[in-house]
């Protein structure tokens, strides 16, 4: 197997268990929105599960810039409404939906391959 060295400079996620998310060295303990767009620093995001979800969010997140979108929906993969998709169909962006745990671990490959990518990633704040 022949090894790529990163073609990026992105946030990384470090580490991820169902109340944080490490992302470099900053902890974050609810939503997250982590980009490899440059000038682009990890950022808190309002909806902390998928029924907190609306169709401007994932709007927002197809006029990003990237080129793929990964949503996080908490522990299970659950998968946004249809309806919700046409702004990415629009601007040419896919959308991939998988439990956070997995879109953190898919962000890191695309990022690090120097993808223009962009994961909203799900974390419900303990009550």
């Amino acid at each position: 197997m022949k090894l790529q060295p990163d073609k990026s400079s992105a946030p990384l996620v470090r580490a991820y268990d169902p109340h944080a998310i490490r992302i470099d060295d900053r902890l974050f303990d609810s939503s997250v929105i982590v980009s490899s767009l440059p000038g682009q620093s990890p950022r808190a995001w309002a909806p902390q599960q998928m029924a907190d979800l609306q169709a401007q969010d994932l709007a927002d997140l197809a006029a990003s810039g990237a080129e793929l979108v990964i949503l996080g929906t908490g522990q299970k993969l659950v998968f946004p409404a249809p309806a919700w998709l046409a702004p990415f169909a629009a601007q040419g962006v896919g959308l991939e939906s998988m439990d956070t745990a997995a879109a953190c671990r898919t962000y890191n490959i695309l990022a690090s391959e120097g993808r223009k990518v962009l994961a909203a990633l799900l974390l419900k704040r303990p009550a």
